[in-house]
């Protein structure tokens, strides 16, 4: 039997999958690191920790290996996209790594659309200038630490760093360089026109390919280290959500996800790439090859769920705490919530709106808040599937993945609240599996990754919309798309009496 390795660098774990011929992981490890916060706002991360944690990982994982090194053949990689790492003429890192989800970048995203302008920046590289994405972040270090920007010569994300410390050799793929704001996303290639607006040579930007690139072998070092052999193939990988999608069989069009974590993503899977969605969505490079996807976020999905159980029942497991919202109908009798409890990102780019519980009745028990939680994360998420529809898509079919497919009740209100078919996968390792198919379709064990997932994903049981509860979702979705306009003000008003 042959194996591939998939590596998921996330933001709090390293988890590194192997998997076998037949898409069956055999065996997981995962690794934890710390963020570094040094002030409100910033979030960072000391690369040296991603790169250390990953070898002692996948030390782990071989030990723990019966059978000959010789049969694992491939390794590839996920990565938490956007972070920025600077390296010297030596290829020495600068200083931490500044992550997705450090925000101290609004200044610098100004700067952006005054020097480029909003319309042409979308228009170049299909998405606004947000604080998580990389060239806000080089800007900052420009003006803020400027001996240290003139020490650097290339800047990397964070899987292409710790790749390059596995292989030795520079790259970057097109999904990850996607979230640059210095990709032009249509023409697959560094943007001139972006770079010369803000005095960046193409030298200071990574060689190219594509996600499933042979971009070398383990150095002998690395090989020693982790017991691998020094001949396993290391192909470049994907942004995390890439290879979720691709984890999750998002690739043809009429593809989508819904995923719920901490945060909330739709993506749809994209053929062309001159769709205009006016910069509501993400319009990103697809890791499979001349191929995209668009996607909207929701901050808080279940987050909102998490913070609401810790707040009113901290000690009971989920499965008590959401007892009993089965038995609740549609619109948990009149009490609808919004879940911008960390601000929200699609489609209302807004961090200082707060979340609402509306129409609050003497009559609503535990049962009716915790059901209107879940209904306000599926609205929110719904928010992006009208932008997809809008635009001209079909959307009859869903994967739903991460805490949201965790819920029998969940699950069916994911198909009533977005119309669609909803299906749920027999396994589900999103972007460590989708790394690992990269890897085996660079191997060369399927002549595509659609054909690798036909193989590597089944659907586990499929949920169809009930058609009463889907009118109902209609009204209330209506209603809830108001409370967003209607409490905006409110908000700003209370903003200065958070502490």
């Amino acid at each position: 039997m042959k194996y591939v390795i998939g590596v998921d660098l996330g933001t709090s774990a390293v988890k590194i999958l192997l998997v076998n011929q037949n898409g069956a992981v055999c065996q997981e490890v995962s690794k934890s690191y710390p963020l570094i916060i040094e002030k409100s706002g910033y979030s960072e991360q000391n690369p040296e920790e991603w790169v250390e944690k990953t070898i002692a990982g996948l030390a782990e994982l071989i030990q723990q290996f019966d059978g000959d090194v010789n049969d694992i053949e491939g390794i590839s990689f996920s990565g938490q996209m956007h972070g920025l790492v600077l390296l010297d003429d030596n290829n020495q890192v600068l200083r931490n790594a500044i992550l997705w989800n450090d925000t101290r970048t609004t200044k610098q995203c100004q700067e952006i659309y005054d020097v480029v302008g909003r319309n042409r920046l979308l228009d170049v590289t299909k998405n606004p200038a947000l604080e998580g994405f990389t060239l806000p972040k080089i800007l900052w270090v420009k003006e803020n630490e400027p001996l240290i920007f003139e020490k650097a010569s290339v800047f990397l994300l964070p899987k292409d760093y710790l790749r390059y410390r596995l292989t030795g050799n520079i790259h970057m793929e097109y999904s990850d360089a996607a979230g640059t704001l210095l990709l032009n996303v249509a023409k697959r290639e560094w943007s001139p026109e972006v770079l010369e607006a803000f005095d960046l040579s193409t030298e200071f930007c990574p060689p190219l390919v594509e996600s499933h690139a042979f971009v070398g072998t383990l150095s002998a070092e690395l090989a020693q280290a982790t017991g691998l052999s020094e001949a396993i193939k290391v192909f470049a990988g994907g942004a995390d959500n890439a290879c979720g999608a691709i984890g999750s069989g998002i690739l043809s069009e009429g593809k989508t996800l819904a995923s719920i974590g901490t945060s909330g993503v739709v993506l749809a899977y994209e053929q062309r790439n001159d769709l205009d969605f006016e910069g509501k969505v993400h319009y990103f490079n697809h890791s499979e090859e001349n191929a995209y996807y668009t996607m909207g976020v929701t901050l808080a999905a279940g987050y909102s769920l998490s913070w609401f159980k810790d707040t009113f029942a901290k000690e009971e497991a989920f499965e008590l705490f959401l007892e009993g919202v089965d038995e609740i109908h549609a619109g948990s009798n009149g009490l609808l919530f919004t879940p911008y409890i960390v601000g929200e990102r699609t489609p209302h780019a807004d961090s200082t709106i707060r979340g609402s519980f509306i129409g609050v009745d003497a009559a609503h028990e535990r049962k009716h808040f915790a059901r209107a939680v879940l209904e306000g994360i599926t609205f929110s998420l719904n928010e992006s599937i009208e932008i997809f529809r809008s635009s001209g898509k079909t959307i009859d079919s869903i994967i739903s993945i991460g805490g949201g497919a965790k819920n029998e009740t969940w699950l069916q209100m994911q198909a009533d609240i977005f119309d669609a078919k909803i299906e749920k996968l027999t396994s589900e390792q999103g972007p460590g599996m989708g790394a690992a198919m990269l890897a085996a379709y660079g191997c060369g064990w399927y002549p595509s990754l659609k054909e690798c997932a036909q193989t590597f994903i089944q659907t586990a049981k499929t949920y169809y919309p009930i058609p009463e509860n889907v009118e109902a979702y209609k009204k209330l979705f209506t209603i809830y798309q108001q409370v967003y306009t209607q409490t905006k003000d409110l908000n700003e008003q209370l903003r200065e009496f958070r502490k």
